[in-house]
């Protein structure tokens, strides 16, 4: 069954040809930014949140990208956290980060990559963090994800290279967001001593980067920190 986003883009497509974008985790702060600085710059976009697009059920991710002709960007975005220290962390808290945060980018990119290689163009932007590099104590399942899309951008960048499609990581920082939002003053200016610009960046600029990447036709298999942390 089509989502109403995906007629839309359909009927769209005939009638005046765009680059399209696939944003997951459509309902986050930094997917909505994404989506209107992406539209303001031509492109289709589509966002959708998990009931429209549950990623890390492959029969969802299927029936999702199944009716679309052609994407030209993926942004795996969506994302969750679990955190609590690895010894009192249940099988069902990891596997839920895991299947998020991991498996769900490698579904949506495998069924991205299928339509951007007969397209022989595309482009696939994994939203990682800085926890994949210096993790804070608490966060082992949403570090180990996160690290692993690191290797999986580096992969499929060396897999889809020759049919011209780019894969790239984006640390964007320590964000203020609904999902940072419940963390204390005292956790969130601890974060902040942390950089040596002693500021965080902001979804807005985070945003700005990635539009600027899609449209840097000669960058592949890099991973991005967008902040001050060393």
């Amino acid at each position: 069954m089509q989502t109403s986003q995906q007629s839309l883009l359909i009927a769209g497509l005939s009638a005046e040809p765009k680059p399209v974008a696939v944003i997951t985790g459509g309902g986050g702060d930094l997917a909505i930014v994404l989506a209107a600085q992406f539209a303001a710059a031509g492109f289709h976009v589509l966002a959708p949140g998990r009931r429209e697009l549950d990623v890390t059920s492959s029969q969802s991710v299927e029936a999702f990208f199944a009716p679309l002709e052609r994407v030209d960007l993926l942004i795996n975005n969506a994302g969750i956290t679990r955190d609590r220290l690895f010894l009192k962390q249940s099988p069902a808290e990891w596997d839920a980060v895991i299947d998020t945060n991991l498996k769900g980018a490698q579904l949506c990119s495998q069924a991205a990559a299928a339509l951007m290689m007969r397209a022989r163009c595309g482009h696939i932007v994994n939203v990682g963090s800085y926890s994949a590099v210096k993790p804070p104590l608490g966060q082992a399942a949403y570090a180990a994800s996160k690290a692993g899309l690191i290797g999986l951008t580096k992969s499929y960048a060396l897999e889809l290279g020759k049919r011209n499609i780019r894969s790239n990581c984006v640390l964007p920082g320590f964000l203020e967001t609904r999902m940072t939002a419940p963390l204390s003053d005292a956790v969130k200016e601890a974060a902040r001593a942390g950089h040596a610009l002693k500021r965080f960046n902001t979804v807005e600029e985070a945003a700005r980067f990635i539009v600027f990447l899609q449209s840097s036709p000669h960058i592949s298999g890099q991973v991005f920190q967008l902040d001050s942390r060393v």
